[in-house]
């Protein structure tokens, strides 16, 4: 007992001092505000001063035209080149696909199929490895261009169907001026990130659903709620013809609901979190519970594996979250510390729980924890400060251990690898908080206005936590009825669920006719 007591203290005091280390930052970032505002005064006094007298030439040419001559004679202004990728940036971003990749292949695999009985460990596999290699090829035919082109505000347009009219020099924008990244780079990173979203889905009613059910239903999913979600988000025409506030608007009109709505997710806590839990959610409700469930106790077969997928998920979070700076800058290193910070914190508070709660910390709890953590820190990575994430990895950890206890009990469903408690509950935290601790005041990186080139001055943390506040309900409300209306369809057509012989035989010889362990 005075070692349980002592680790909780630990936290408590990690907490406290995380808390307080933000004080001083607050008094600092109200004299910092108020020292830019004071230059941006400055600066636009003395950028009217030198415009006068450039303006004066062009009046004084109507007076008399004669005085144009020598300006007429003076050599062209060359056009400005256009931005080259910087080859830095372009190896990080590739490396960090690659990242991204193994997150999935194999880390999500290996971390659900840990948690399955052995009799459904390739099943589970399976299908993350089918799914992962369908949506890539669904990304690639019309996913990029429905999620990443101007649309209107849910949708994309179809103009870079088949990849159509994209060469080695085809360029994309990043949240620089003047600075872009190849294409093709962007192009797998995003659909990396859309493959592991449909794979995180089957978690929640895994062991009894039909594989070629989960095929058709991830392509009506992906098409009708992860597509329009990501576009909504993330799609922005980039920063560099935010020249004035006319040209501003303009811009950000043709952007995504919730980007014009001033929504921040740096890296997919609704596009990607909170979208696939409440489809895992949905799915199963409308699949049912396991055979045997509430009397039968399904045991993970092995921890080990979990405790392997759990590690390699970490690993490529890295490039999940600091990746998504597209550049490899101080915000991919601060998404960096605060996805390590965080999901350490997170591991640390969700087994504290379990020591509180049930005497003895587990390496489930563990595991689970640094997925609670790393789900958490994700729309906030580039947001937040560090002390900042490590508050909210900490909260992660006690909440989400509540999400598939407590909660899970409430909902009455049977989400077998807790995939909304973890997911649903950890993403949502996560959106919401990222509203909190953005601000400046608290150590946060505020919100930059590509018009001044600077940081806003009166960041308002209840207007931000109403706008992240907006975005969750948003993701809940378009992928909860999405994912309702296609698993109604799918079971219409060819049912959702194998049948009661094939789920006890176990789907790995039921469905795919091998067995992963031999006697």
């Amino acid at each position: 007992m005075n070692i349980k007591s002592t680790f909780a203290t630990i936290l408590a005091a990690c907490t406290l001092i995380a808390a307080t280390s933000m004080l001083p930052a607050r008094a600092a970032d109200e004299a910092s505000a108020s020292a830019s505002a004071s230059a941006s005064v400055a600066a636009a006094s003395a950028d009217a001063s030198t415009a006068a007298p450039a303006a004066a030439p062009a009046a004084s040419v109507a007076a008399a035209p004669a005085a144009a001559a020598p300006a007429a004679s003076a050599p062209a202004a060359a056009a400005p080149a256009a931005p080259v990728p910087n080859k830095g940036d372009t190896a990080w971003l590739l490396v960090s696909t690659a990242f991204v990749i193994l997150m999935t292949l194999p880390g999500l695999g290996l971390f659900y199929g840990g948690l399955v009985r052995s009799k459904n460990m390739l099943s589970v596999l399976m299908q993350c490895f089918t799914v992962f290699s369908l949506i890539i090829v669904l990304w690639i035919l019309y996913g990029y261009s429905i999620a990443f082109t101007e649309g209107n505000a849910f949708f994309g347009g179809f103009s870079r169907l088949f990849l159509h009219g994209m060469t080695p020099d085809s360029v994309a924008a990043t949240f620089s001026k003047g600075v872009v990244v190849p294409e093709f780079a962007y192009v797998v990173f995003q659909g990396a990130f859309a493959a592991i979203t449909c794979a995180l889905i089957i978690g929640a009613f895994a062991e009894r659903a039909k594989f070629s059910a989960i095929l058709v239903f991830t392509v009506l999913w992906f098409t009708f709620a992860y597509l329009p979600m990501a576009h909504m988000v993330w799609f922005w025409p980039g920063p560099d013809g935010f020249t004035d506030a006319a040209a501003a608007e303009k811009l950000t009109a043709t952007g995504g609901w919730l980007f014009q709505k001033g929504a921040l997710d740096f890296a997919g806590g609704t596009v990607v979190h909170i979208n696939a839990a409440i489809a895992g959610l949905v799915g199963s409700y409308v699949i049912g519970k396991r055979v045997g469930f509430g009397k039968e106790a399904f045991k993970p077969h092995s921890l080990t594996l979990t405790m392997v997928g759990a590690s390699l998920l970490w690993f490529g979070w890295f490039g999940f979250n600091a990746g998504s700076a597209l550049e490899a800058n101080g915000s991919a290193a601060l998404a960096f510390i605060n996805t390590l910070l965080a999901t350490a914190a997170a591991v640390l508070s969700w087994s504290a729980g379990e020591w509180i709660g049930k005497g003895k910390p587990s390496m489930l709890g563990g595991a689970s924890g640094a997925v609670a953590g790393l789900v958490a820190i994700t729309p906030a990575a580039g947001f937040v400060g560090p002390m900042g994430a490590l508050i909210m990895g900490l909260l992660a950890g006690f909440i989400c251990l509540w999400g598939v206890t407590g909660l899970k009990r409430l909902l009455g469903a049977d989400d077998a690898l807790d995939v909304f408690g973890v997911h649903g509950v950890g993403g949502i935290l996560g959106a919401l908080l990222t509203g909190v601790f953005a601000a400046p005041s608290l150590g946060g990186v505020g919100i930059y206005d590509y018009v001044t080139n600077a940081v806003l001055p009166d960041y308002s943390i209840t207007g931000q936590l109403w706008i992240q506040f907006e975005g969750v309900l948003t993701t809940l409300v378009w992928s909860g009825v999405v994912s309702l209306i296609a698993f109604k369809l799918v079971d219409i057509v060819m049912g959702l669920r194998v049948t009661e012989e094939e789920e006890r035989e176990g789907l790995d010889i039921s469905s795919h006719g091998e067995s992963a362990y031999h006697d």
